[in-house]
């Protein structure tokens, strides 16, 4: 049985190789697997709940997004790929979802406070920002979505909006499947600082970075920090470097690198000379992809277009048995 997959990113700058890693590969391989109808949207709308006074970038955002989506290997026969604002639907579907959530479920939620913590730069005490979890189920269970793949940290997300969509079965009628999350390992990756890799700290290794950038990225990287000498022997285990070369160089050279750092057999200059080159062997596939996508912008536009039309037949669909049920 094919099961309807859901799932999204904000359009809120550049995507670095922390998403590559954490969210894409894993879309790509739900795509191919033959069993999953996926749906990946640009959340443009959700870019609002925090960015809502700097919105000038999000309709470029959204389309290098797209282009980065589509030079990773998402492919628009298999999967369908759209703007969520290009859907009017959704914003149907979270106003009458928001008259049946309850306000101490959006209050417990643990991203909102943690989110409210980190992001003290900015004016977050807003209707939108409280309520972006039930945005976040809309756009889930309008298109009866069966599966959301999510982190770990991820989960609360996903559980909110299966109890908003038991709370509209129950009250009305069974339309909504209830989503399960689909766990996808996250593999460690920080930026180039040794810091979690993010677009707002400045230590990301971009999708789109290639050549000069790239090599002056990887030469800048925190290496074990108990290293002083080339002489000295390392420890691969706190080497953010070495997490580098587990994704990026084949295993038994990954193994030989272990030991050379242990010994003092190779030195952090290398080690990260060595990275370099393989991380520009495994990225040039993508990076030859982007530049074509980037020359075709107009294959692209026309790509979302396909993609926004498909999905906005489903959501109509839906919410017409949403008006039935509650009356409207």
């Amino acid at each position: 049985m094919i099961k309807r997959i859901l799932s999204g990113m904000r359009p809120t700058g550049k995507l670095h190789l922390g998403n590559l890693q954490g969210a894409l590969k894993n879309w790509v391989d739900l795509q191919n697997d033959g069993c999953h109808d996926c749906f990946y949207f640009v959340a443009d709308w959700h870019a609002l709940t925090s960015d809502y006074s700097t919105p000038d970038q999000i309709r470029e955002n959204s389309l290098d997004m797209v282009i980065d989506w589509l030079s990773v290997g998402l492919d628009p026969e298999k999967s369908t790929l759209f703007v969520q604002s290009a859907v009017k639907e959704h914003a149907e579907l979270y106003l009458l979802l928001g008259m049946i959530t309850p306000l101490s479920w959006l209050e417990r939620n643990p991203t909102y406070k943690e989110m409210r913590e980190e992001l003290t730069g900015k004016d977050l005490s807003t209707y939108g920002f409280l309520g972006y979890p039930v945005l976040q189920a809309a756009d889930i269970i309008i298109y009866k979505g069966q599966g959301v793949p999510v982190g770990v940290d991820q989960l609360p997300h996903v559980e909110l909006t299966r109890e908003i969509a038991r709370r509209f079965n129950f009250l009305y009628r069974e339309i909504f499947p209830v989503p399960d999350p689909l766990l996808t390992e996250v593999p460690k990756l920080l930026g180039i600082d040794g810091r979690k890799m993010s677009k707002s700290y400045g230590n990301s290794i971009y999708i789109c970075d290639e050549g000069d950038e790239l090599k002056t990225k990887v030469s800048s990287m925190f290496t074990d920090p108990q290293r002083m000498r080339r002489k000295d022997p390392g420890n691969p285990d706190i080497c953010n470097v070495y997490s580098f070369h587990q994704l990026y160089t084949e295993e038994g050279e990954v193994a030989q690198i272990a030991v050379d750092c242990r010994t003092a057999g190779i030195g952090c200059t290398d080690c990260k000379k060595r990275l370099y080159e393989r991380m520009l062997l495994a990225m040039s596939p993508i990076h030859e992809r982007r530049n074509h996508f980037c020359s075709h912008l107009d294959d692209v536009r026309e790509i979302i277009e396909r993609g926004n039309r498909k999905a906005a037949a489903v959501a109509k669909a839906t919410m017409e048995e949403v008006r039935d049920a509650v009356k409207i």
